[in-house]
């Protein structure tokens, strides 16, 4: 079961760990915003890359 990416979120690209940790800024649909620490902010096609959730406890 998958968690739903809500605004606020940190995440990381499985594929771009080069991109640092991102935050959720907008979801709509499969549609992901993330403003990452290196890239700056991204569009997501959640349908194609599952993001992985940074586990801040």
């Amino acid at each position: 079961m998958s968690i739903p990416l809500e605004p606020g979120m940190r995440v990381r690209h499985p594929h771009r760990p080069d991109w640092g940790i991102g935050q959720v800024q907008s979801v709509i649909g499969d549609r992901v915003t993330v403003n990452f620490e290196e890239v700056g902010k991204v569009l997501i096609n959640a349908a194609v890359v599952s993001l992985d959730i940074v586990d801040e406890a």
